[in-house]
C-alpha cells in the first residue's frame, strides 16, 4: 500500500511540474497580455545577474551597450530549454509512478522522449503512452518559440521605424531643446500637430507590444546612441514644454500624445512591478530641477521660439504634466540600461542593477 500511495503521489507531483511549466510556455507565449510565468521570470533574473556581471567588467559605454543587447535575445533561446529541462525532469518520477523502476532508466527515457531521438524505449502501454505525450510536449515547446519570435521581431521593427525618424528631428541623443530649435529654423514650430498624432499610436503600439512581450523593452536600437525609453521621454517631454511654456495656441493633439504615453509607461511599468503613483497631484515634486526648466527655456528662447511670459505659471504647468510620468520613465530607463539622454536616463534611479552611472556616457553630436 505504501509503494502504491508513492506511486500516485510520484505521479502527481510529476504531473504538476509538467503541467505548471506549459502553462508558464502558454502565458509566454500565446496569452496576448503579460501574466506572471515563475519559470520565464527565473530564466531571465538569472540571466540578468549573469550579463550585469559582464557589464561590471567593461570600462565603455559601447561595449556595455553591446553586451546589454544579447540579453533579451539570449534569454529567449534558453527559454525553451529551461521548459524542455523542467518536463524532461517532471517526468521522471511520472515513469517511476508507471513502473519503470530505476530512476537512471527513468530518467534516460524521459531524456530520450522529450528530445525525440527514441534511444530508450520501455513497451509498457502506459510508459509508452506517456513517452509519446512528453514528445508531443518537446515538439511544441520548441514550436511555440519559433512562431513567436517573428511576431517579436515585427513589433521591435515596427517600433524602431518612429526611434530613427526621431534622429532627425531631435538629434542623437533626442532632447527637446534639439526638436524645437530645428522645428524653428525650419519654420514648423507651430504645424507639430501630426508629429503628435504619429507619437500618440506608437505609445499605443508599444503599449499593447511591451507588455505583451516582457522580453520586448530589453530589445536594443540597433545603433548604441538610441534608446526606445528616450525617445519616449523626449517626445513626453516636448508635448509638455509645447502645452505649457511655448507661446502658441493650445495643442490637443499634444495633450492626448501625453496621456497615451504616461498610460503606455505605466502599463509597462506594471509588468516589472515597479512602483508609481496612479494619480500624482500636479504639485508633486519631479525629477527636474526648476533651475534645469529655466535653463531650458533660455535656450529655447535664444533660438527664437516664443515663450510664455509668465514663466512660474509655465514652470507650475510643466511640472504638472511631467509629474504624469516622470516614475515610470526614470525606472524604466534604469531597468533597461538606456544609453544617455537629457532629463530621463540621464538622472534614472538604480532600479535593479543600474550601471550606467559609471560608465562614460557618449557625447551628444552636436546638433545643427
Amino acid at each position: 500500500m505504501l509503494l502504491v500511495a508513492a506511486r500516485v503521489l510520484a505521479f502527481l507531483a510529476g504531473a504538476t511540474i509538467v503541467l505548471t511549466t506549459l502553462a508558464s510556455a502558454i502565458k509566454t507565449v500565446v496569452v496576448p497580455r503579460a501574466e506572471p510565468a515563475i519559470l520565464s521570470r527565473w530564466v531571465f533574473v538569472s540571466l540578468r545577474k549573469l550579463f550585469d556581471f559582464l557589464v561590471r567588467r567593461t570600462n565603455e559605454w559601447q561595449d556595455a551597450d553591446r553586451i546589454m543587447a544579447r540579453f533579451s535575445p539570449f534569454g529567449l533561446i534558453m527559454l525553451p530549454g529551461a521548459w524542455m529541462a523542467v518536463v524532461l525532469l517532471g517526468f521522471v518520477p511520472i515513469y517511476w509512478a508507471l513502473g519503470v523502476d530505476v530512476p537512471r532508466d527513468a530518467l534516460v527515457l524521459s531524456g530520450s522522449s522529450v528530445v525525440t531521438l527514441g534511444f530508450s524505449f520501455d513497451g509498457h502501454g502506459p510508459v509508452v503512452a506517456a513517452s509519446i505525450v512528453e514528445a508531443m510536449l518537446g515538439l511544441g515547446l520548441v514550436a511555440l518559440l519559433i512562431s513567436f519570435l517573428p511576431s517579436m521581431y515585427q513589433q521591435f521593427s515596427r517600433r524602431e521605424v518612429l526611434v530613427s525618424q526621431l534622429d532627425t528631428r531631435a538629434g542623437t541623443p533626442p532632447s527637446p531643446l534639439a526638436l524645437f530649435r530645428r522645428a524653428e529654423r525650419i519654420g514648423w514650430v507651430d504645424q507639430l500637430d501630426d508629429f503628435w498624432l504619429d507619437w500618440e499610436r506608437w505609445f499605443a503600439e508599444i503599449e499593447e507590444s511591451h507588455t505583451s512581450y516582457p522580453a520586448l523593452p530589453f530589445f536594443r536600437s540597433p545603433r548604441h546612441e538610441r534608446s526606445w525609453i528616450t525617445a519616449a521621454g523626449c517626445v513626453l517631454d516636448s508635448a509638455s514644454l509645447r502645452l505649457s511654456t511655448i507661446d502658441l495656441p493650445r495643442s490637443w493633439q499634444a495633450q492626448i500624445c501625453i496621456r497615451a504615453g504616461y498610460l503606455a509607461l505605466r502599463s509597462i511599468a506594471d509588468v516589472y512591478d515597479v512602483p508609481f503613483d496612479s494619480d500624482p497631484a500636479p504639485t508633486d515634486p519631479i525629477s527636474i530641477t526648476r533651475e534645469e526648466y529655466d535653463q531650458m527655456v533660455a535656450e529655447l528662447e535664444a533660438v527664437d521660439v516664443p515663450i510664455k511670459p509668465d514663466r512660474d505659471q509655465a514652470w507650475r504647468d510643466f511640472a504638472g504634466w511631467r509629474v504624469n510620468y516622470d516614475t515610470p520613465l526614470l525606472a524604466i530607463a534604469g531597468l533597461v540600461m538606456a544609453p544617455y539622454a537629457l532629463w530621463s536616463s540621464d538622472r534614472s534611479p538604480n532600479y535593479r542593477v543600474r550601471l550606467v552611472n559609471r560608465l562614460p556616457s557618449p557625447r551628444p553630436r552636436a546638433q545643427s
